[in-house]
């Protein structure tokens, strides 16, 4: 694996073009550039990341359009997930504009949704999340995930956190406009850094809602 040096400009600039160009002719004409400028930096990004915070992924390129109203074969961002832990861990996406870091869980099987629920609901593992939840708000990042409209029908309307019970999965993302240290190796340390202030949602996660 090589060793990482940055995500390199052309990345963001493939992806731009690609905005304007989604089409397969314009991939298979480009696809070299995806592979040196994109897959290859993020390959060696995650062997950089898997001491910390376990081994990655990078999802595949295409679109699944089957029953999709926009037929663009390809995204125009890349994803990769890292984690010891299956489904629980942390995201990072690239695209045009920049970076997209997150972490947590984004599938609740029923089994894992009911236990999330029950930590929730009991006072000091479901105080706990609240905290890790509004010091991630204060610090900037979005608190996102699947919630129903209303909380469900087995716990008070009036719950002390009726808001995370309607959750049926949970992220928080933060992201990360372009900038000069992206293209250099300070990206690995920069990306690290904002994944530990995710590291307390990803290890209750792990703790009170894991398969």
């Amino acid at each position: 694996m090589n060793t990482f040096t940055g995500i390199p400009p052309a990345a963001l600039e493939f992806y731009a073009a690609l905005e304007q160009h989604n089409t397969k002719a314009w991939w298979l004409e480009h696809r070299d550039a995806y592979d040196a400028d994109v897959r290859l930096p993020l390959l060696a990004l995650q062997s950089s990341l898997l001491p910390r915070f376990g081994p990655g992924k990078l999802f595949r390129p295409h679109r699944d359009v089957r029953f999709a109203a926009n037929k663009a074969p390809y995204k125009t961002a890349q994803g990769m997930f890292c984690s010891n832990y299956g489904e629980v861990g942390f995201y990072l996406q690239l695209d045009a504009s920049g970076l997209l870091l997150g972490g947590g869980c984004h599938s609740f099987p029923p089994a894992q949704l009911s236990r999330y629920r029950a930590a929730v609901d009991a006072a000091a593992s479901g105080s706990a999340l609240a905290a890790i939840v509004a010091e991630l708000a204060a610090t900037g990042f979005s608190v996102e995930g699947q919630a129903l409209k209303t909380v469900p029908s087995h716990f008070s309307k009036d719950h002390p956190r009726a808001g995370l019970l309607k959750h049926k999965t949970l992220s928080a993302s933060i992201r990360l406009e372009r900038s000069e240290w992206l293209h250099t190796a300070e990206a690995a340390e920069r990306i690290s850094v904002q994944w530990e202030l995710l590291r307390p949602l990803v290890d209750w996660l792990l703790r009170y809602a894991a398969p």
